[in-house]
C-alpha cells in the first residue's frame, strides 16, 4: 500500500484493436512516471509489456502484462492487454478487475468499427473508459471526423477535453478545453503552454461546447449556466467529468503520438484527477471497498513461469492481503507487484491493488478467494468464449504421449479461451481455440515451456453412416480346432431408424433355438460390426432383430455367437443400401449490418442452409444470421468471417443434427477415407 492510502490507488487497463498501439503507450507512461530510465521499442523486443517469447516473436501482445508505477502519489497499475480478436479472452477476464481503461485507437475512419465489441463489453460491465486517440501524425480525416465515427460506436457520449493544433500534416501540440490554454508538444520535456491560435478559435470554441453540452445532460446546474451564457468555472467542469466518468456515462477523448511521449503528461494527469478512485469500482460489484473485515479477491490472470512457478494476477476488491496469509483455505507462496516478466516481493497490498500472488494450486482465473471462514458470493466473471477454430496434435515423438494431458491443463489454465479433447469417434486429440494465430501461439508454449513439441493436422469429420432399406441376413460361424469346437448361427433382420434413434436390439426367439445365455453375445456382435459399417464410418439409427438360429450343446458358446452375428451383419448390411452421414451445427453468425450479404453469401457457398437473420438485440447497427452448416466447411469460416468483417465478425455454434452427404461429395469422402486406411490411420 502507497503512503496514501487505498484512495490513492488506480488500476487501468490499457485496450484497442491490434496495433493501434497499447503498448507503445505503457512505455511511455512507464517512462514518464519515472518507472523505467529508457523506453523499450517492440522492435527491439524490450519492452516491460509483451514479455513473452510468443509476444516478441509475432511483434503482438498475446497475454496481459502487468506494470506499476506512482505519479503524483498515486499508485498506478496498468493492464496491457491483447487487442487481436484471437486473444479477446485475455482482455475480457483481465477488464474484470479494472477500475478504468483506455482505449487506444488510431485516427482512421474505416478502423473505428473494430473498436464496436470493446465498447460493448465496457458498456455491459459499466467500466470507465476514456479514449486516447493514437498515432495522430498519421491522421488522414480531420479530429471531428474520427470523433464522429467514433460516436457510432459508442452507446456513451464522446467527451472531447483536447483539440489537435497541426502545422501542414504534423501533429505540434494541443488546446485543453477544460481551460482553453493552447500547448506544444516538445518530446522528453513538457509541453510548453502558447497563445491559442487565431485560426483555431471557431473550432475550439465549437469542440468546447460540444463538451460541456454533453456534461449539461447529467447536470442541471452546468445546463443553466449555459442557457444564461455564464462560462462555468474549470473546477466545475473537472467535478462533473470525474462524476460521470465515475458513474460510466460519458467517454472522455484524448489524441496524441506515445511514441514520442506527445499527449501522455495530460492523459496521466486526466486519470490522476477523473479516473474513479477503488472504492467507486467496489461499490459498482456490490462490496464495501474498506480495508477492514473480511478480504476478498478476484483472480485476473493465470501465470506459469520459469522461476516462480504459479502465478495469479489478482485484484483486490476488500480487505487486505499479506504474504502468508490463507485464501479458501490455501497458504500464499508469496505476494509480488509486476513489471512485465519482473516480480517485485512485497508484504501486503490492500484495496484496489492488482498484485501476482503465488503457488494458489487449483485456483482458476475468474475464480473469487476470501479468507473468511464461510464462503463468499462468486463475484461476476467474463463469458467464457466458444471455441471456433481446431487443430488435432499428435507429439513428435510417441514418447512423449503420456505427459500431453498435464501439459494442455497447465496450458488451458493459462488461457481459458482453449479446450481440448480426444474425440471419441476419431480418437485424435483436437485443440480448440479462437484462430489460427490463437493455436500457433499455444503450440509455441507446449514447445518451449513443456518441452512439447507438436506435429497438427485437420481434425478429421466424424462421419457416420445409416441406411436406407430393411433386410434380412444369416450368419453362421463354425470352427473345429480338436476337442471342443466354436458354434453359432444366427437369422437377423435389419432395418433403418428414423434419424437420431441410435440403436435397437431386439429378440423375438421361440423354442429356445437360441439359449438365452447366447443372446447377449449376439447383441455384442452386432454392436461391435456398428463401429465400422460398409462405408467405413460408425453406423447409427439401425434397428436389429434376432429371429432365428441354431445351436450345438457342446461346441456353442456366447463368444461363438458374437462372431456368428458379426458376419450375418457382414453380409446384411450391404443389402440395405448404406448412406453417408455428417454432422451439421446450429451456427449463430454476429456483425455490422452493412456485412450481412457477406456474411449470407459465405454460409450458402460452404453449403449452409440460412435459418433467417435480424438486428442483434443490444448491438447497434448489427444483425444475427442463424443458419445450419455441415462440419466439414466450419474449419476456416472463423477466418473467412473475419476476413470479411474487418474482423469483428464471430459466432457461436453447436452440433444440431446429421444429414444426408450429397452424392457429389460422398466419392471424395470415401476416397479419402480408404487412403487414411491404407496409411494405417483409423
Amino acid at each position: 500500500m502507497n503512503k496514501n492510502g487505498i484512495e490513492n490507488t488506480r488500476n487501468v487497463a490499457i485496450v484497442g484493436p491490434y496495433s493501434s498501439g497499447k503498448t507503445t503507450l505503457l512505455e511511455s507512461l512507464l517512462f514518464m512516471t519515472g518507472a523505467t530510465t529508457r523506453k523499450g521499442s517492440i522492435k527491439e523486443g524490450n519492452t516491460v509489456g509483451d514479455s513473452s517469447p510468443e509476444a516478441r516473436d509475432r511483434q503482438m501482445s498475446v497475454e496481459v502484462s502487468a506494470a506499476s508505477t506512482e505519479y503524483q502519489d498515486i499508485r498506478f497499475t496498468f493492464l496491457d492487454c491483447p487487442g487481436s480478436i484471437e486473444f479477446i479472452q485475455e482482455t475480457y477476464n483481465a477488464l474484470v478487475g479494472a477500475g478504468a481503461a483506455i482505449v487506444v485507437c488510431e485516427p482512421e475512419i474505416e478502423r473505428v468499427l473494430t473498436l464496436a465489441p470493446l465498447f460493448k463489453f465496457l458498456d455491459d460491465w459499466e467500466i470507465p473508459h476514456l479514449v486516447f486517440i493514437n498515432k495522430m501524425d498519421k491522421s488522414k480525416n480531420g479530429f471531428m471526423e474520427v470523433l464522429h465515427a467514433l460516436k457510432e460506436v459508442s452507446s456513451r457520449p464522446l467527451v472531447p477535453q483536447q483539440y489537435p493544433i497541426r502545422q501542414g500534416q504534423d501533429l505540434v501540440g494541443y488546446i485543453d478545453l477544460i481551460s482553453e490554454q493552447a500547448y506544444h508538444y516538445h518530446q522528453r520535456d513538457p509541453a510548453e503552454p502558447v497563445p491559442l491560435p487565431e485560426h483555431l478559435r471557431d473550432e475550439e470554441k465549437a469542440a468546447r461546447n460540444e463538451m460541456l453540452e454533453t456534461l449539461a445532460d447529467f447536470d442541471d446546474h452546468l445546463l443553466e449556466e449555459l442557457i444564461e451564457e455564464i462560462d462555468p468555472p474549470q473546477e466545475e467542469i473537472l467535478q462533473d467529468l470525474k462524476k460521470d466518468l465515475g458513474a460510466d456515462l460519458i467517454v472522455p477523448v484524448f489524441l496524441g503520438i506515445a511514441e514520442q511521449d506527445y499527449g501522455v503528461a495530460p492523459l496521466l494527469d486526466a486519470l490522476v484527477k477523473e479516473a474513479p478512485a477503488p472504492s467507486i469500482t467496489a461499490q459498482r460489484r456490490g462490496l464495501t471497498s474498506t480495508a477492514e473485515g473480511e478480504t476478498v479477491v478476484q483472480v485476473l490472470k493465470t501465470y506459469f513461469t520459469p522461476q516462480g512457478g504459479r502465478l495469479s494476477l489478482a485484484r483486490v476488491w476488500q480487505g487486505q492481503v499479506t504474504d502468508g496469509m490463507t485464501l479458501n483455505g490455501i497458504r500464499l507462496g508469496g505476494l509480488y507487484r509486476m513489471m512485465g516478466n519482473q516480480q517485485e516481493a512485497i508484504s501486503e497490498a490492500s484495496v484496489g491493488d492488482i498484485i501476482a500472488l503465488g503457488r494458489l494450486e487449483g485456483v482458476q482465473t475468474g475464480d473469487t478467494l476470501t479468507n473468511a471462514a464461510k464462503k463468499v458470493k462468486e463475484l461476476p466473471r467474463a463469458e467464457q468464449l466458444k471455441p471456433v477454430y481446431a487443430l488435432a496434435i499428435a507429439p513428435e515423438n510417441r514418447k512423449d504421449e503420456v505427459k500431453i494431458s498435464a501439459a494442455l491443463g497447465k496450458l488451458l489454465e493459462e488461457d481459458p479461451s482453449l479446450y481440448w479433447e480426444q474425440h471419441g469417434d476419431t480418437r485424435e486429440v483436437i485443440l480448440w481455440g479462437q484462430g489460427e494465430i490463437h493455436l500457433k501461439v499455444a503450440l509455441d508454449r507446449l514447445r518451449r515451456k513443456y518441452n512439447l513439441p507438436m506435429n497438427t493436422h485437420l481434425p478429421q469429420i466424424p462421419y457416420k453412416e445409416t441406411i436406407r432399406q430393411a433386410a434380412t441376413s444369416h450368419g453362421r460361424y463354425k470352427h473345429q480346432t480338436g476337442g471342443h469346437g466354436a458354434f453359432g448361427d444366427v437369422h437377423l433382420n435389419i432395418k433403418p431408424l428414423a434419424r437420431g434413434e441410435g440403436f435397437h436390439f431386439h429378440e423375438t426367439i421361440v423354442g429356445g433355438v437360441v439359449p438365452k445365455q447366447y443372446i447377449p453375445g449376439v447383441e455384442t456382435g452386432v454392436r461391435e460390426y456398428l463401429q465400422q459399417g460398409p462405408l467405413g464410418f460408425p453406423v447409427v439409427d439401425v434397428d436389429v432383430t434376432l429371429t432365428d438360429g441354431s445351436y450345438h450343446s457342446v461346441d456353442s458358446s456366447e463368444q461363438a455367437f458374437k462372431q456368428a452375428a458379426r458376419i450375418a451383419m457382414n453380409d446384411g448390411m450391404p443389402k440395405c443400401q448404406p448412406v453417408l452421414l455428417e454432422p451439421i451445427v446450429s451456427i449463430n453468425v454476429s456483425a455490422p449490418s452493412e456485412f450481412t450479404s457477406k456474411v449470407l453469401q459465405l454460409i450458402t457457398g460452404r453449403r449452409g442452409q440460412i435459418l433467417g437473420y435480424e438486428a442483434m438485440s443490444g448491438w447497434k447497427g448489427w444483425d444475427q444470421v442463424t443458419a445450419y452448416l455441415p462440419q466439414a466447411e466450419m474449419h476456416n469460416f472463423i477466418i473467412e468471417l473475419r476476413s470479411l468483417t474487418m474482423g469483428v465478425g464471430f459466432f457461436k455454434w453447436e452440433y444440431d443434427h446429421l444429414q444426408e452427404v450429397p452424392d457429389k461429395i460422398v466419392n471424395h469422402v470415401l476416397a479419402a477415407q480408404a487412403s487414411a486406411n491404407g496409411n494405417g490411420q483409423s
